[in-house]
């Protein structure tokens, strides 16, 4: 992080991680605008995160976190003022 002068940490800062196809994991969402088994839109503030798939379910969600599994073809980030 140094090298590239970035900063090691945002505070506030989204935090998504993808593993493979099957899972996508989110910190710090602000809820979820729809559900469907084949697309699921997240707030992420600024963004609108729309994960799209097959078998899409909603593994776990809290007030900050969520996890959701399945078959996931696309992530998209969409500008909340679009």
């Amino acid at each position: 992080m140094e090298r590239l002068d970035l900063p090691g940490s945002l505070a506030g800062a989204t935090t998504v991680e993808l593993t493979g196809n099957r899972e996508f994991y989110m910190e710090r969402h602000r809820g979820v605008l729809s559900y469907s088994t084949e697309l699921v839109e997240i707030n992420g503030g600024d963004l609108v995160y729309r994960v799209s798939g097959t078998g899409l379910q909603l593994l776990a969600m809290t007030e900050d976190e969520l996890r959701i599994g399945g078959r996931i073809d696309r992530v998209e980030l969409v500008g909340t003022d679009v």
